[in-house]
């Protein structure tokens, strides 16, 4: 038999140094310490990455309060801005088109001071009609145009203003403008007043 054998079968014989470290089995204790260590390990690294995790969190929160603020002050600006411009843009159009008007008050004052002057009917009905045609002119460059009103026209209730109707045996004129009363006129294709006009019925 071998040696070993043999100090296997007399243990008095069997020496401490003949015992190999790894035949050595943990007792439960020191297995329960070591796993518990490991659980403590493990919960330490979770909670190292959850603060971690939650500055993350919190620095991204900071940055993004930063932009969210300074883009409600850029949009503030910007809106004072535009409020400003549109009130400027008001003012000067309406100065524009006071500007543009006073050429035709010089023209009627000129001819307020022919008629004083003169007793030539013709030469100041045709210096009025020329004063009217340049204002009429002016008008239309502004975008200002007549609304159709002419007799004959279908009535449109978005152009036309009915003031009164007209009783007609006449077929074809029922439901259209006999006559107008007052011109209308629009604005860039917007109604700026109806024609008021008399109605076939």
């Amino acid at each position: 038999m071998s040696k070993n054998y043999d100090k296997v079968n007399n243990p008095e014989e069997v020496r401490n140094d003949d015992i190999e470290i790894n035949d050595v089995e943990a007792t439960p204790e020191e297995v329960d310490a070591e796993a518990a260590k490991e659980m403590a390990q493990e919960e330490l690294t979770k909670e190292e990455a959850l603060e971690k995790e939650l500055a993350d969190t919190k620095a991204q929160l900071e940055k993004e309060k930063k932009e969210y603020l300074f883009l409600m002050a850029e949009f503030d600006n910007f809106r004072k801005r535009t409020l400003k411009e549109k009130s400027e843009l008001i003012k000067n159009g309406g100065e524009n088109a006071m500007r543009g008007i006073l050429p035709v008050v010089d023209d009627l004052e000129r001819s307020i001071q022919a008629m004083k002057e003169t007793s030539d009917a013709e030469a100041i009905k045709d210096g009025i009609e020329l004063i009217y045609n340049k204002f009429v002119k002016y008008l239309d460059q502004n975008g200002v145009k007549p609304i159709a009103s002419d007799a004959g026209n279908e009535f449109d209730t978005e152009i036309h203003e009915a003031v009164t109707t007209f009783s007609t045996d006449d077929e074809s004129q029922k439901g259209k403008v006999i006559d107008t009363i007052q011109k209308g006129y629009t604005l860039n294709g917007k109604v700026l007043r109806h024609a008021k006009v008399v109605v076939g019925q």
